[in-house]
Parts: structure tokens; sequence; C-alpha cells
């Protein structure tokens, strides 16, 4: 089996939406109303779990042991933590990211009332020509990095006027470009680019009729970014496969034009045998892959097992390169990622 020239089109046109919609951890309401939408849009019934999380369930021929298919659609962000005298806000991060790859980046303030203004990211001393060392040398923490509003706000009463306040959600515009050549950058490819993955196979799937081996969970979860994105587990789940990013660079063998399955993470190595298979069926469909081991990274299913879920547990995904800044993929990791995920689904 293999994916329809119709999928792939559809797999990246719903990409660049998620992409477009805003969905910071904590803040995530718009962007599952839109997984919501997509799931009904095919026919499926869609569960919420009480954190806002939702999937779908395709039976299978074996129905005694389920597999739990899984990406995230939260992103890294920030949040209001104090609004200065001078009328500039300083925030706290949301998810794992260093305050350089924000600087000078365009963003949206989201208010409770569902009021949104524009920003800046900037370091409180951005310019070199007021202070040419600051602006050069000092390393960027969030304790100096700041919030500067497009409005004419200067004290902390004119922020609060306009419904401004502690605890507003921030999120960084992604910057998205398809380019001709294939590649595709933006921020939030992690992990929005393995949501739509799962969506080209559910359509593949349903379209086709084609049998799937075991009863499977489609689950798209909303706090992977800070570490707890699959809190319930149906109870018949014998696996679950997170797809997350495979992060490219120095010491990693990820690659843009391939599916990463990982090995190990900074939590726990992925089951042996897990992998095994999966690599199996890459090499038995002529599938491009890597394997990798991540540091410093989590997917939903290492943290499930951490928490002591018992259930087996793997993680595969796009290469992906500057991964929690401005990332990049390739379309070839995208189709070998669904392909991948097709395979495992059906043989």
């Amino acid at each position: 089996m293999t994916l329809r020239e119709s999928d792939r089109a559809y797999l990246l046109s719903f990409l660049k939406d998620c992409l477009s919609i805003p969905s910071v951890t904590g803040d995530t309401a718009n962007g599952m109303e839109r997984i919501r939408q997509e799931f009904e849009s095919m026919g499926l019934c869609v569960h919420r779990t009480r954190k806002g999380a939702l999937y779908v369930t395709i039976p299978g021929k074996n129905d005694e042991d389920q597999v739990l298919i899984n990406a995230h659609m939260d992103t890294l962000g920030a949040i209001v933590k104090e609004i200065k005298s001078n009328g500039r806000l300083h925030v706290a991060n949301i998810g794992g990211y260093s305050w350089i790859t924000y600087e000078g980046e365009n963003l949206t303030l989201h208010t409770r009332s569902g009021k949104t203004y524009s920003g800046t990211m900037l370091y409180e001393k951005p310019s070199v020509h007021n202070f040419p060392e600051d602006a050069r040398e000092t390393v960027r923490t969030e304790e100096n990095m700041e919030i500067r509003l497009d409005e004419d706000v200067r004290s902390a009463e004119d922020v609060r006027a306009l419904g401004i306040d502690v605890g507003d959600f921030i999120s960084y515009d992604p910057r998205t470009v398809f380019m001709p050549n294939g590649y595709i950058k933006s921020r939030y490819l992690d992990d929005k680019a393995c949501v739509a993955v799962i969506f080209s196979v559910l359509r593949y799937l349903l379209e086709t009729k084609a049998s799937l081996t075991h009863t499977a969970h489609f689950y798209i979860a909303n706090y992977e970014e800070v570490g707890h994105g699959v809190s319930y587990i149906p109870e018949k789940t014998a696996e679950m496969l997170s797809l997350d990013i495979g992060t490219v660079g120095i010491g990693h063998n990820s690659d843009e034009h391939c599916v990463t399955i990982c090995a190990k993470d900074s939590r726990t190595p992925y089951d042996f045998s897990f992998r095994s298979r999966l690599e199996d069926l890459a090499r038995e469909s002529g599938i491009h892959y890597r394997v990798d081991v991540h540091y410093r990274y989590g997917s939903d299913a290492s943290m499930a097992a951490v928490r002591g879920a018992d259930v087996n547990f793997a993680c595969i995904g796009p290469g992906v390169d500057a991964t929690h800044h401005y990332e990049r993929t390739h379309v070839d990791a995208l189709y070998y990622n669904a392909e991948l995920l097709l395979a495992y689904l059906t043989k």
C-alpha cells in the first residue's frame, strides 16, 4: 500500500492550515477545534479527554491488542508574567527553547477576552547604536527579554487599559514557507507536520477501506511540549507509537529526506523489538529511514512509559533541521513518515 498523490496533496494542504492556527500549550482551543472538525469531516466519532485531547478509534482485525497512534497540536510559546512600568512585557517561556531563537520575532498576544495584539520579542537593550556592548555580548535570558507592543503604551496602566494582563498567552509568528524544491520551513513543524501525516494516512485508510491489523486509536495531544500530553490511554492498548520530529544536526543521524526511528531519547531507550519491527517494515517497503538517538528530547510515548503506562512504545517522525528554532524539513520525510505509519497499521 502506498499513499496516493491526492493524499500527499492533502497532507501538505492540511499542514499549511494547522501551521496557521496559534496553539501554544495551555491555549490550544482553536487548534484542537480544527482537529475536531477534520475528524468529523471524515465521518469519525470524536472522543475528548478531560484535558482536551482528541482521539478517534478505527476497528481492526485484532481488537484485543489495540494500538495508539499519537501526535501533538500544542507548540512552544510564552505567557505574560509582568507588565513593566515602561509599557513593555516580561514573559515566561512555554516549552524548551533558547531565548536567542526568538529575538526579533513578531508575535501575537492573546487576551482572555479574545482580543489580540501584535508585538515583537526583543532584548531589553537591543540597539548597537544605544548599547553597543550589551546588544552584542549579553546572553539572552528570561530576565532580560521583553515584548514591545505595537500600541501607544508607555506605562503599565496604558497596557492594562487595553485589556492585557498577566497570564495572557503569546504565540510567535510561524513564518511558513513551502519551497518549490520540496523544502518546508516554519516554526512548529514540531509537531504539526506529524499531525498532518496522521490525517493523510487516516484519509487513505477510510477512502480505500483498507483493513487494519489491530484496532487503532488516533490521538492528538495538547500538552506534549510541557511533558504530559497523553494522560488517558484506552484500556486495551498494547502499543503506543508517537509521531514526533527527528532532530537533524551535529551528533545526530536524522536526515531531512528520511523518516527517523528513535532508538533512545533523554528519558529512556525505546523497546528494541518494536523498533526492529519498524525498521523491518521500512526496509521491506523501500522507505528511506534513519535510526537516531535524541538528546534533550522526549515524546508522548516515552513520557507515558516513564509515568508507568503498561504499553509497549516507539517513536518515529520526519527529520527536521533546527528543531525548536526556525525549523525545516523536506516533503520526502513527510511522505516516508506516512508510508511507514501505513505499513505499521496494515501489515
